[in-house]
Formats: structure tokens, C-alpha cells, sequence
């Protein structure tokens, strides 16, 4: 059986910029499908906007990709053959406002994969009603991002 934390805890984001919660299904190489809680809590809503809290569209396109990741990711074989991120955003339609106390169901789709490419589409829903849409193209990363400071991760070099 898969365990759908472990697999989440695979993600390289952290708080505040993990924009998944929760994964609801996974279908190994195929597909996935997870949740983001929107909480007024979060950071973002101090200044976007604070008389009309509404989820910035990038974050939601973030929570997207994320998604689209972890269903990627689950096609390798190992831990050792990198991490996902976003190479191309290839449409990207967003349809209504999501606001805090929304709950965004993310389902993204395996197309194809590529050499170390995949095309995926990916939904966004609150309430069953589609808020935004996309297709991306994702690619394997490097285990450890490179640092600001240079060299591999974590300042070294």
C-alpha cells in the first residue's frame, strides 16, 4: 500500500511555500490528486488584499505544479533520481477567485513522459466548480538545489 504522507514529505517545499496539504490519491506514474486547505492565516492574505482576502493566482498555479510533481515524482524508480520543477507553463487558465475557507481539490494528469520531461494537465476545483486549469511541462531537478551562495545546496562551495 502507498503511503500518501511519505510521499508528501518527499516534496523539497517546506512552510510557508508547501501549497499541498494533503494527498488524496496517487496512481504511480499517472496521476495525482491533493488538497490545499486556504486558511486566513496564511501570510499572503496581510496584503493581498486585506479588505478582500484572495489567494494570489501565482500560488495557485504553485499548488498546481506542486501536484503535478508529486504525480511525476511517482513514476521514479528512486529518491536518487531527482526532484520535479516547473520547466514550462504551456496554458494556464484561471476561471474564479479562490478566498480563504476555500478547499482546492488538485487532480494533475501524466500526458507523457519524455527523457527526463512530462507533460501534465492539471484542474483545480472548490466545491466542484473548476477555479483554474493548465498544462506544464515538468522536469527532473537535482536532489539538492543549487544555493545562492554557490556551489551544490545548503552554501557549500
Amino acid at each position: 500500500m502507498i503511503d500518501l504522507d511519505e510521499i508528501l514529505q518527499g516534496l523539497p517545499h517546506l512552510f510557508p511555500f508547501r501549497m499541498v496539504d494533503r494527498i488524496l490519491d496517487i496512481e504511480k506514474g499517472k496521476k495525482a490528486i491533493a488538497l490545499k486547505n486556504v486558511s486566513i492565516d496564511e501570510p499572503y492574505f496581510l496584503g493581498h488584499f486585506p479588505e478582500e482576502p484572495v489567494m494570489p493566482w501565482v500560488l495557485i498555479l504553485e499548488a498546481m505544479a506542486q501536484t503535478g510533481g508529486l504525480a511525476f515524482q511517482s513514476s521514479f524508480e528512486s529518491e536518487e533520481e531527482g526532484v520535479p520543477v516547473l520547466a514550462r507553463i504551456e496554458e494556464f487558465r484561471l476561471k474564479r477567485r479562490v478566498t480563504p475557507g476555500d478547499q482546492i481539490i488538485i487532480e494533475a494528469e501524466i500526458l507523457r513522459v519524455f527523457s527526463n520531461l512530462a507533460k501534465v494537465k492539471v484542474l483545480a476545483k472548490v466545491g466542484g466548480e473548476s477555479v483554474a486549469e493548465g498544462m506544464f511541462v515538468l522536469a527532473r531537478g537535482p536532489l539538492t538545489p543549487p544555493s545562492p551562495l554557490g556551489g551544490e545546496g545548503k552554501g557549500e562551495g
